[in-house]
């Protein structure tokens, strides 16, 4: 079965706001350290970012086209680095062992990869290929 990357976007996105308003609202009496209050932070701005991007990807998954493939490859880059980066990030926050901070780039290298799946799809959507 084929992940549905639209409905993981959607909730991605969906999550990304819960978090990103109980970091607004709720944080503060939870994670008292300013640096932990960072993580939380940029684990959302960085699942914020990846949710349509997931939703794009769904999209051209599901246009019946040769893309279709390549779309996967992109979504799984997409969704398990948007995973191991904000999720290690939120952990770590939450007081979670600070083993995980080297865990972080793998989920950033996983982003990258799914970004440059993207990247050569366009590139031979454009060329005709």
């Amino acid at each position: 079965m084929k992940p549905n990357w639209m409905v993981i976007g959607a909730l991605s996105g969906a999550l990304g706001v819960a978090f990103a308003a109980w970091g607004a609202h709720g944080m503060e009496t939870v994670i008292l350290e300013p640096k932990r209050q960072t993580w939380w932070l940029d684990g959302v701005r960085l699942q914020m970012w990846h949710a349509p991007i997931l939703c794009l990807v769904g999209w051209i998954a599901g246009s019946g086209t040769p893309l279709g493939g390549r779309a996967q490859l992109s979504g799984w880059f997409l969704a398990l680095g948007s995973l191991i980066f904000s999720g290690s990030l939120y952990a770590m926050a939450l007081g979670g062992p600070s083993f995980l901070g080297a865990i972080t780039p793998l989920g950033g290298l996983s982003l990258i990869l799914g970004w440059v799946v993207l990247a050569l799809m366009a590139r031979r959507t454009a060329s005709g290929t």
